[in-house]
């Protein structure tokens, strides 16, 4: 029966990818990429020549009704992101509410996705969490971060590294100077890091050494 299937790729290492996303990914008619020429690389890697369609956050609008009608009439499809699980903080949503209501199968397998690592490195309580994603730019982040502050569970959040510093301040502004938090960047990949402390002490160690590559920040809840 032709579906979608949402299939989770590598955040970094190219090995943290399962036999079953290999499989489906070599099976499927189509795979939809948020872009092809980063998921090339990953594909050719992997000896897999199934054809591939951009499918990202400034043309899915767009797409997404011809997408389901493609597997409405038999193809079989599957959508990727450049790296990690579709949907988390990257395009997926839509197509997968869309066949949803279309009454189209979906398949979302599991695998790879960076906050989970970094929920457990940080060795912060992960019985319970909430995952925040990035942080409004401008407009609202004062009001969420003030309301995030009253939070009991542990935070988690995504981060650029050209923002963290603003956002270790903030933490420390609003959260206090005592909260516990812990930052992992470029996880699995060869310069993977974490760094744990009070929000004093992991913001004075990136601004002694400017943080690099692709950030998780991950923030205790209030006692």
């Amino acid at each position: 029966m032709a579906k979608l299937y949402l299939v989770p790729t590598p955040i970094g290492n190219l090995e943290d990818i399962t036999l079953r996303a290999i499989r489906v990914l070599k099976e499927v008619d189509l795979i939809l990429a948020e872009d092809t020429r980063n998921s090339g690389k990953l594909l050719k890697h992997l000896d897999i020549t199934t054809p591939m369609q951009s499918h990202h956050m400034h043309n899915e609008h767009k797409t997404v009704e011809g997408i389901v009608r493609q597997i409405q009439n038999g193809k079989t499809i599957a959508l990727i992101s450049d790296a990690g699980t579709p949907a988390i903080s990257d395009p997926g949503f839509l197509l997968t509410r869309a066949c949803v209501e279309a009454g189209v199968e979906l398949d979302c397998l599991p695998g790879a996705t960076a906050f989970v690592p970094a929920l457990v490195n940080s060795g912060l309580p992960n019985d319970k969490f909430v995952f925040e994603g990035f942080l409004p730019v401008k407009k609202g982040r004062q009001t969420r971060l003030e309301f995030l502050a009253q939070e009991t569970r542990t935070i988690i959040f995504y981060e650029s590294p050209h923002k963290l510093l603003k956002t270790l301040a903030q933490i420390k502004e609003f959260f206090g100077e005592e909260r516990q938090v812990s930052v992992s960047r470029e996880i699995t990949k060869l310069h993977e890091e974490t760094m744990r402390g009070t929000a004093t002490e992991v913001l004075e160690h990136y601004e002694n050494k400017p943080p690099k590559g692709e950030i998780v920040l991950v923030v205790a809840g209030r006692k």
